[in-house]
């Protein structure tokens, strides 16, 4: 019998707005029918995001070696690792919620590989608050990279009715062309096609986005880039047996796959793919670290110092992030 995925939310920095949307996330009783949620970070600043949304449910404290599945709606179990102080100021960059949001992530990445977890929903933290706190990462992705020892890796954006992979992603337009080869753009179908297997689709559709516009046209745009460094890529994946297709005009690719012709598309730049996730909904759209040993999702907007510990919230990117992890977490 397949059981509910056990997902483990870490709280991210809490002098924002990460405390307030895991409260009000988890007020949502489906929620709790599809997965175990289990949040990781300190009790006490729950118990004060759940005092200023006037919501009450219960803060309950667990340990690292706790039962996760004995989990219901009504309460939210934590991971108490009591760091902070009860006082820490909204919306100021403070060392320690660095630190704290640095412990958070790395005890759930411990959770991960020892199998109590079966994916990581990251509340965002704020990078110079990170390195404040004697971590100088650039962000969650190589923490998590470092962490569990991968090299290779990718980012997905996700969204209800499309999903994106990339063969790059922050670089200049003419930097990632360079980048752009045949064995990166085989990596990137190759994990592709692992992640959406490993979630329960049976030999997934990809598809893989040219360079140029349409697809460089049989050399009549570029300088030949889809032959030099994507049609090999291509043809390696299908001689393995993946379930692809490439590479093909990017204007008409992401339409098919929002159809429904595709499970997934595999971008070459930044623009190329961020454009048409954005273009659905900033509100809809997730960040997926793929490649990782865990999947790992993330909301789609940062800490918001601006509005933090006043209650006005909006917690639907990290309910469509919690929604995508249970989606690709692998089946138990």
């Amino acid at each position: 019998m397949t059981k509910k995925p056990i997902i483990g939310i870490t709280m991210g920095d809490a002098a924002g707005v990460g405390p307030e949307i895991i409260v009000k996330s988890l007020q949502n009783e489906n929620l709790y029918s599809q997965a175990y949620p289990i949040v990781i970070g300190d009790a006490k600043m729950l118990e004060r995001a759940a005092d200023i949304l006037k919501v009450d449910t219960t803060i309950r404290k667990i340990g690292m070696d706790a039962d996760f599945t004995e989990v219901s709606y009504g309460e939210i179990a934590c991971v108490d690792l009591d760091i902070l102080p009860i006082d820490l100021p909204f919306g100021e960059v403070s060392a320690q919620a660095g630190h704290a949001a640095f412990e958070y992530l790395r005890s759930a990445i411990e959770l991960a590989n020892n199998n109590k977890i079966d994916a990581i929903c990251t509340a965002p933290l704020n990078k110079e608050a990170l390195h404040k706190g004697g971590h100088l990462y650039p962000g969650h992705t190589e923490i998590l990279a470092e962490l569990t020892g991968t090299k290779d890796f990718s980012m997905m954006l996700s969204s209800p009715k499309l999903k994106v992979i990339h063969a790059t992603t922050h670089v200049g337009l003419l930097d990632a062309i360079k980048m752009i080869n045949p064995e990166r753009v085989y990596n990137v179908i190759n994990l592709a096609h692992q992640t959406l297997s490993k979630s329960g689709i049976t030999s997934p559709k990809i598809g893989v986005c040219g360079i140029n516009p349409h697809a460089g046209e049989n050399g009549l745009f570029g300088y030949g880039e889809e032959e030099e460094k994507i049609i090999p890529a291509v043809e390696r994946a299908q001689e393995e047996g993946i379930n692809v297709e490439g590479p093909l005009p990017a204007d008409t690719l992401f339409f098919r796959a929002q159809r429904g012709d595709f499970d997934i598309v595999v971008a070459m730049y930044h623009d190329q793919g961020h454009g048409p996730i954005k273009v659905l909904g900033l509100e809809a759209g997730v960040n997926i670290t793929v490649g990782l040993p865990i999947i790992r999702t993330s909301v789609d907007h940062g800490t918001a110092f601006d509005i933090a510990g006043k209650g006005i919230v909006d917690e639907r990117s990290l309910l469509e992030a919690l929604r995508q992890a249970i989606e690709l977490a692998p089946e138990r």
